[in-house]
Order: structure tokens, then sequence, then C-alpha cells
């Protein structure tokens, strides 16, 4: 009983004191009259005790009441001073260091690929020691309206690129938003890809071939989202037109512009997937092939690259960090006409050309265990080009021989320490040099991330 009640029941007693002294005056009462009066304080006291019991649980739930209401009640505001502008910028940092080993049992002086013009950027990795480039990134929110995205590209020999710098709208009605800066296209699957969210050590042939690796260029987006349960967006872009396969002089006006579709959504529990169709519209003035300061050849023309892509991602009920596995593929096809011209800084050949290429790629890479993954990848590309003056023994001959189709295999495993540390074993059979020159390949890479980094697109 609390020290209230006792109080309480202490009162009670006193007031019937009076009425003991009354009742000690009298005769003693009979057993009966006893049993009475035992009866009626009984009853006083149980009285009191279910009257206190009443009124702490009045308190007990007045109080529980206006605790809830202050919790639900919204803080106050307060007055704060306007931040200094250094705090108020804190943008997210990270650095992707990337190196490792490769051989190769050809030498690689020459890098074609049989039936195809490459780009300035499509050698492999040296042979031996070599670092890769290092990536730094730097993302945030500039204010409630658009978000920044900068990523500086460190080469080996020190040399610093800009890789993206764009800008993303947040906040535009009905689904649409807007990329602009420089960026990489959102054509295909990977090609939005940073090469170290790629699966493998290098990108597949027909990247290689029809895009110079990737294609990145300055210009603008337009996407819109449906507003659907399943997933499906739609976008185009406006490019320069610097980079393969359009690129040269002249870049005046719009001179790349590309469409695109997606459209995916879940497989049951465990699995999801996306299809995509795209489409690059390019425009080349003396474009050139291989290295850009001494070039085999120029393009002047037209270029047409339609691509069709799927990805199949699968784990159990969804949970990818024990097992998983990832499926993916995409379909090349280009058409492109115009006029080569052979060593153009010396005696000149010009040539009319048409070319018809294909070319695909499929891979697949599962995770057995947690942290470690195997996977296989194929590479097939087709040429039929027509080369009205192939001139013999030159680069316009060896573009008509188109009688070999480029192929390669490779077989991977890497392990992941975490997810910021990955190291990668991968043996490849190249065969997509003219002559049916087979290339063994073997390369090691480590790809290190420090700092935060955004998580990758599906």
């Amino acid at each position: 009983m609390s020290t209230f009640r006792y109080a309480r029941f202490g009162a009670a007693l006193l007031a019937s004191a009076p009425l003991a002294a009354h009742a000690a005056a009298e005769p003693p009462p009979t057993p009966a009259e006893l049993q009475q009066l035992r009866d009626e304080l009984r009853a006083l006291k149980s009285d009191y005790e279910a009257r206190l019991h009443a009124l702490e649980e009045r308190l007990e739930h007045a109080e529980s009441s206006r605790q809830a209401v202050a919790e639900a009640a919204p803080a106050p505001a307060v007055a704060t001073a306007s931040a200094p502008s250094g705090a108020a910028f804190n943008p997210k940092i990270s650095l992707i260091l990337d190196g490792g080993y490769a051989d190769y049992s050809r030498s690689h002086r020459e890098p074609d690929v049989a039936g195809f013009l490459l780009g300035d950027e499509t050698d492999p990795r040296p042979s031996g020691l070599s670092l890769g480039e290092t990536e730094l990134a730097v993302e945030a929110n500039v204010d409630q309206s658009f978000h920044a995205w900068t990523t500086l590209s460190v080469a080996p020999e020190g040399g610093i690129g800009v890789e993206e710098a764009y800008i993303n709208t947040l906040d535009l009605p009905d689904g649409f938003s807007v990329k602009f800066g420089r960026f990489f296209s959102d054509i295909g699957y990977q090609n939005h890809q940073h090469a170290h969210a790629w699966e493998f050590v290098d990108a597949p042939l027909v990247y290689r071939a029809m895009l110079g690796t990737q294609l990145g260029d300055d210009g603008v987006q337009l996407r819109w989202l449906a507003p659907t349960d399943t997933f499906f967006e739609v976008g185009t872009e406006l490019l320069r037109g610097a980079s393969f396969p359009a690129g040269g002089d002249g870049r005046n006006g719009i001179k790349a512009i590309t469409g695109f579709a997606h459209l995916g959504g879940d497989a049951g529990l465990d699995g999801s997937w996306r299809l995509g169709l795209s489409h690059l519209r390019a425009d080349a003035n003396r474009r050139p092939t291989g290295d850009e300061d001494e070039p085999a050849l120029t393009f002047d023309g037209k270029s047409d690259l339609t691509i069709l892509d799927g990805v199949y991602k699968w784990a159990p009920n969804g949970n990818a960090t024990v097992r998983n596995a990832v499926l993916q593929g995409e379909y090349f096809f280009r058409h492109e006409h115009g006029e080569l011209v052979a060593d153009p800084d010396g005696s000149a050949d010009l040539s009319r050309y048409r070319g018809d290429q294909q070319g695909f790629y499929v891979q697949g890479v599962y995770q057995f265990m947690p942290r470690w993954r195997v996977g296989l990848r194929y590479d097939r590309l087709f040429a039929d080009n027509d080369v009205a003056n192939a001139v013999p023994d030159s680069a316009l001959d060896r573009l008509a021989d188109d009688g070999h189709d480029p192929q390669r295999w490779s077989l991977m495993t890497d392990f992941s320490n975490s997810e910021f540390s990955r190291f990668r074993l991968q043996l490849s059979r190249d065969v997509s040099r003219p002559n049916h020159i087979e290339d063994d390949q073997v390369f090691l890479q480590y790809i290190l991330s420090l700092g935060p980094h955004p998580a990758h697109q599906f």
C-alpha cells in the first residue's frame, strides 16, 4: 500500500475515534456486535481501497496521454544562424584505383580488328605490370532542383581528363528528367557503366569495334519514366559528336543523336530483368582511325548503329549476399557509308565505302559463395564491307578483307574482400585480328575504392 493510501486510511481511523470513546463508556459489546463492527471496518477499508485504486488509474492514464501528445507534436522551430558556405557544401568524394598485369602471346603493335575501323582509345592494356586509370568522382545535390556529378580520370602517364561532368534535374513533373554536360550515353546496357563496374577486365569486342570502347560525349539528355508498375522509360540525347563513331573536324551544331527505350520488371521473388532498344545516328567528318595524331585512315560519312540488349539477375529470395547470377547480352547492327582517305598526310588514296557490320556478346557471372565469382563471356563480330578502291597491302585492303569473323572467349574469376576491393584473374583466347591470328591473354587486375561511392544502376 502506498504512503498516500496509508494516510487516507489513517484519516478514516481518526474520524472514527470519538465513536470508539463513546463505546468504551457503554457496557461491553456482545460477540454479535463485535462481528458487526469488524464487518463495517472491513467494508470501509475495502471502499477506500477501491476509490484509491480508481484515482491512481486515472492519474496514470492522464500522464500517459500527455506524453503521447508531446511525442506526436512537431518539434518547435529553432532559429539558427546561416551556415557558412563551406559547411553547406559537403559532396561525396571517392577514388577508384585500378591496375594489374597483362600477358599476350602476340604483339599488339597494330591492334586491328578484322573488318572494322577502330577509334583512338581501343588499345589493349599494356603488357606486364601497369597502372590503369585512376578515377576521382565528386557528387552532391546542388540544391532542391539539381544534382551534379563529376568524374576525373588520371592516366598512368599523368594526364588528367574529364570523363564525366554533368547536371541532373531533380524536380521536373510527370516523370521527366534532364541531364546536361558530359556523360556516358545510355544506349545499350554496358555503355553507361564505368570501367570499374564491368564484369570483365576489358570491354566486349562489339564495344571496342563499334563504339571506340565506350561512347561518352558533350550534350543534353531528355528522359521520361512512365508511371506504371512495370519499369518503362524512353529517352533521347543530342550530342556534340566529338567521340567515335562520330568525331573529326567541324563539330558545330548537333553531330550525333540517340534514342533509347528500356522495359523491365521482377520475375517472381528471385529474379529481375530488363530489355533495351537503342539507336545512334552519327556524322563523321575526317574521323581518324587508330592513332588520332597519325591516323591510317579518315572517314567522312554517316554511321547508324542499332543495339538490342537484355539482362537477367537472379538471387534466392532477392538476397544476393551469398549466391547470385547475372546473365547479359547485347546485339549490335551498324551501317556506315561515305568516303575513306588512306594516308591523309601523304599520297592520299580515296575510296567510296559502305559497311554492314554486326556483332554480339553474351556473358554469365555466378557468385557461388560469399565474395567469390566466376564468369564466362563469348564475343563475335561479322563484317560485310564494300571498298571501291582497295589498294593492295593498305589499310583500305585490310578493311575490304572481310572473310574473317573475329571472335573471343574469356573466362574470369574474382574475389571481393569487401564491397570496396576486388581482385580478378581473366584468361582469354582472342581471334579478332586479321589473318586468323590467335592470341592467348592473361590478365590480373585489382580494383580498390576509397570513399563513398553511389550504387551502380541496374
